[in-house]
């Protein structure tokens, strides 16, 4: 008998999962699940449940997309990585696949990849990964990821909560660091130099 969909979120009715272990999907069906239905955004998590996902709201978009934007911007600068947006996928060491709202990977890391890895999902943990919360998304669900990017080789990560103004930040082998309402983060030591300004997120 095959299992139906359920709800994984009450806060977020249109997100499903779906479990996928007794199928095997293969990494190619993944790949060529997420390139046929464009519209909806997928993970895979470890225990190889299918997250299946609507188009982020319009305010989230705008605020991943200005982190990316001051991201990018420094990236460029200090030429030591390479940042990606919530449109790219990692298939993390424990299996799971992933696309953080913001990510960073140190160029030696990227380029010892080979091409077809880069052009599929990556397998590597990014260095730093940040997610935003939307005003659909479980605060728990959300800090549980960020502990499986630590967990998978991350080195430091943002959970940025816009709404309650909260940022969690992240690093291996510390506790979670807790700011409320943080005018700004500083991304030292990981990402030397790079500070990003809460009031352009808020």
């Amino acid at each position: 008998m095959s299992q139906s969909p359920s709800v994984i979120d009450q806060n977020n009715p249109y997100m499903l999962m779906l479990n996928v272990k007794s199928i095997r999907l293969t990494d190619k069906q993944y790949f060529g699940l997420c390139r046929d239905n464009p519209d909806l955004r997928f993970e895979l998590t470890a225990k190889k449940e299918l997250l299946v996902m609507p188009p982020t709201g319009s305010r989230t978009g705008w605020r991943n997309s200005k982190l990316n934007q001051r991201l990018a911007n420094w990236a460029e600068e200090n030429n030591t990585g390479l940042t990606f947006d919530s449109s790219t996928g990692f298939t993390l060491p424990n299996g799971a696949k992933r696309s953080p709202d913001v990510s960073w990977v140190l160029r030696d890391r990227w380029e010892a990849l080979s091409g077809r890895d880069q052009e599929v999902f990556a397998p590597l943990c990014p260095d730093f990964v940040a997610e935003i919360r939307a005003l659909s998304d479980s605060l728990p669900t959300l800090q549980d990821k960020m502990v499986e990017y630590i967990e998978n080789g991350a080195r430091l990560g943002w959970l940025i909560d816009p709404g309650d103004r909260q940022v969690y930040i992240y690093r291996p082998g510390e506790p979670v660091e807790h700011l409320e309402d943080p005018t700004m983060v500083s991304g030292v030591p990981i990402l030397a130099g790079f500070v990003l300004s809460l009031q352009e997120i808020w």
